[in-house]
């Protein structure tokens, strides 16, 4: 078995065993079909390990805080489903210059007050940011909060994520790429 094949393991065994604010149950997981039609309307592919997670365990509603958000179709507490967040905030990152949305950053879990986990996907390593538009300016709102999706579910799998409260205390690294990724070429 495989580091990620036994990282999945592990995952689907929290996912069954805990649920998210929200959520009564954990969902089927996508068909991959769903994946395929989540994929053409983004117009990117997720990252594998991503694509696993849906595909494999379930349509969101596992993991920390209020959960994974499920693909396509919203979850029970309300929440946008990923994709149709992700494609709302590059409309409204076009429509305020001041809080462009970077291309190719899926958020897949909702942390409360406008707070999100995103995924890089045009990152090979997937690395999970946090958007935290309670900044001042969109620049101070972008934090790497682990360098891969395979660490950040290792995090949240041990226990070990900064939004445990034992662990309070720890500080992200801005994502240094944000300006990169919003600004269009002449």
């Amino acid at each position: 078995m495989t580091e990620i094949e036994q990282l999945l393991a592990r995952v689907a065994a929290k996912a069954h065993d805990t649920r998210p604010w929200g959520w009564t149950s954990l969902p089927d997981p996508v068909h991959p079909a769903a994946l395929a039609r989540a994929e053409a309307a983004l117009g990117f592919s997720l990252p594998p390990l991503l694509a696993e997670l849906y595909l494999r365990i379930g349509d969101g509603g596992f993991g920390p805080e209020y959960g994974l958000l499920p693909l396509l179709e919203g979850p029970p507490s309300g929440e946008p489903a990923a994709v149709v967040q992700y494609l709302a905030n590059r409309e409204s990152g076009r429509k305020d210059p001041d809080w462009p949305w970077p291309e190719g950053v899926l958020p897949i879990s909702h942390w409360g007050c406008a707070m999100y986990a995103c995924v890089d996907c045009h990152d090979p390593e997937a690395p999970v940011l946090l958007f935290e538009p309670n900044a001042d300016t969109s620049d101070q709102a972008w934090y790497v909060d682990a360098p891969s999706l395979e660490l950040w579910l290792h995090t949240w799998v041990e226990g070990t994520g900064w939004y445990e409260e034992t662990n309070d205390d720890m500080d992200m690294a801005p994502w240094t790429d944000f300006r990169i990724r919003t600004t269009r070429a002449s």
